[in-house]
């Protein structure tokens, strides 16, 4: 399963929110942008995968977040741990 992640457990695995259904409900709003290859696209299902490369945009907490997919992580670690699944956008 190298080859992708579901959208909404690599948030969770990220850190991004508390729990995973968080993650799905916020992706089944269609609140992130997606990035693959120059092409862009809303993700608006929480099993969308997400790949290493992948850009993704959203808006948490009042701040615009844009990252890149650096790793799909095996499990929710440590925030040290999320930390290396990603890195900012320049201007993210």
């Amino acid at each position: 399963m190298n080859d992708g992640c579901r959208a909404d457990v690599w948030l969770w695995r990220a850190r991004f929110f508390k729990t995973r259904s968080l993650a799905a409900k916020f992706l089944d709003e269609g609140k992130v942008r997606l990035t693959r290859a120059g092409a862009e696209s809303r993700i608006d299902k929480c099993a969308r995968p997400v790949r290493v490369g992948d850009q993704l945009v959203f808006a948490l907490g009042g701040r615009l977040t844009a990252i890149t997919v650096e790793g799909l992580g095996e499990r929710r670690g440590p925030p040290t741990e999320a930390r290396t699944l990603y890195s900012a956008l320049p201007g993210g």
